[in-house]
């Protein structure tokens, strides 16, 4: 996969990861699979460019932010339901 490639996969998700702050901070209801949703692939799609311009702590946070984000999507499938107040 090429450096622009992934530099564009990697902005993409930097925008998921604003666009959820964004919409916690403003939504009167927060549907919490799309949140976790966003956070996950947002995630992941960091991951894929820090595959090509390493940098271990960035790499270690976005694995944790994205295991935490897998585990909010799966408790709200299993859990109380998608929105809370």
């Amino acid at each position: 996969m090429s450096a622009v490639l992934t530099d564009a996969i990697g902005l993409g998700g930097s925008v998921l990861f604003i666009a959820a702050f964004i919409y916690v901070n403003v939504a009167r209801e927060i549907n919490k699979r799309w949140y976790n949703a966003a956070n996950l692939l947002g995630s992941i799609m960091l991951l894929i460019s820090l595959s090509v311009h390493f940098n271990l702590a960035a790499t270690v946070l976005e694995s944790v932010w994205g295991l935490i984000a897998l585990l909010g999507l799966v408790r709200s499938y299993w859990g109380k339901g998608s929105t809370s107040q």
